[in-house]
């Protein structure tokens, strides 16, 4: 019983610094998509607050890699560069909890 509890609590211990270290790497993605992930990035975005962890991780690997993305694709390939593919991964699934 016990290791079960110790299992859990250590899921929850993870859980919350991925939360924590989401909200801290989406500091520089509000600039362009709001606060809360619900702004259309200068205008010719997606809102990506709705959009599930999936394609948020598919969309940024293809922009880092060059073969995502329409009108703003120069930008966010700039962007999602800077990214290692676990920060893509905690962003990924941080941006679909600020939804309302």
């Amino acid at each position: 019983m016990k290791k079960l509890i110790l299992i859990a609590l250590a899921g929850f211990a993870i859980n919350a610094m991925a939360a924590s270290d989401g909200a801290t790497l989406f500091k520089n993605c509000a600039g362009c998509h709001g606060a809360q992930a619900q702004k259309k990035a200068l205008g010719r975005s997606d809102i990506i607050n709705t959009w599930k962890s999936d394609k948020i991780e598919s969309a940024l690997i293809g922009y880092k890699k060059g073969t995502f993305g329409g009108a703003m694709k120069g930008i966010m390939k700039s962007q999602a560069s800077r990214l290692s593919d676990e920060k893509i991964k905690v962003l990924a699934k941080y941006i679909p909890t600020l939804k309302k």
